[in-house]
């Protein structure tokens, strides 16, 4: 039996979109048996149990690329901490712990840079894929079909608050309500600010990361599908936040913090719930580990 850990993700990190993402401390956890024959799934909604479930169509495309033909298969999600369809990289985790789950059943032939590859050419952008599977704050792009990355090494100082709305919101749709072309002015306000957060998070100067999270891109076309939202950013800046962007997607809103603040989370609840909107909230630090392999657990 193969037990495969996978971290959270936020995504489209301000104006980062999908080229930014960081690992967070929030975890999916998948077992992985080679049987005799069949397909089997545990731990599942049943309308996930068939040949289209995201996890073993990423098994199949690691298996497919080794010419490996597997006889049958035990797929189990044993633990499902990261909630589906928020903003948290749900399908990223499904993804790469498929293709992690694959690669051990294979003896480990592909490395870690194949198996990202695998990754973005099944997710179609790096952004969330990256962190998921190497952890930390990832900078990634993808250059004639080649996806080329770095890691950030963040400075200390800072907590990640997950705001999430008690209701999904589905990437698709999350897509359609973009515009198909930006101008010129839109390019150049994410670029230049895309550029000074990686600065700031590599320099630890927090108090530039307010300027550094503002968005042209996405954020304010999809902020309309989310009820509540304006509130709640506002909110956020005024209780202390030091920045302030939807995280990937979407619905869930992020806040970065200072990880001496211990007021935040109680203050916003509070907010939340005068305002009538169940809403949870979890503080969250970064994952440097990415995708690992657990041994020795129940």
């Amino acid at each position: 039996m193969i037990r495969v850990r996978v971290p959270a993700t936020s995504a489209n990190m301000g104006p980062g979109f999908d080229s930014l993402g960081i690992a967070l401390k929030l975890y999916n956890d998948f077992e992985f048996r080679e049987l005799e024959y069949g397909l089997k799934f545990n731990g599942m909604p049943k309308e996930f149990c068939n040949e289209e479930n995201i996890i073993y169509l990423a098994m199949k495309y690691c298996f497919d690329k080794a010419g490996y033909k597997i006889k049958g298969l035990e797929i189990s999600e044993i633990r499902q901490d990261v909630p589906v369809s928020r903003g948290l990289g749900s399908s990223s985790t499904c993804i790469v712990g498929g293709l992690v789950g694959a690669n051990e059943i294979l003896g480990k032939k592909f490395s870690e840079n194949e198996l990202l590859e695998m990754a973005v050419e099944i997710e179609g952008h790096p952004d969330n894929v990256a962190p998921a599977l190497l952890g930390g704050m990832v900078v990634a792009i993808v250059d004639e079909n080649k996806t080329f990355y770095d890691r950030i090494d963040v400075k200390k100082g800072i907590k990640f608050i997950s705001i999430i709305p008690n209701f999904r919101l589905s990437t698709e749709k999350a897509r359609r309500v973009l515009p198909k072309e930006i101008s010129l002015k839109d390019g150049v306000y994410n670029v230049s600010r895309a550029a000074l957060m990686v600065a700031c998070f590599s320099s630890g100067r927090y108090e530039l990361i307010k300027h550094a999270c503002k968005d042209a891109f996405h954020q304010n076309y999809r902020k309309e599908l989310i009820p509540g939202f304006e509130e709640v950013y506002n909110k956020s800046y005024e209780l202390g936040a030091l920045g302030c962007y939807l995280s990937g997607a979407g619905p869930t809103i992020m806040a970065i913090i200072n990880e001496k603040d211990e007021r935040f989370s109680n203050e916003l609840k509070k907010f939340l719930l005068i305002k009538g909107l169940e809403w949870d909230i979890l503080e969250l630090s970064i994952d440097d580990a990415g995708a690992t392999i657990i041994e020795g657990e129940d």
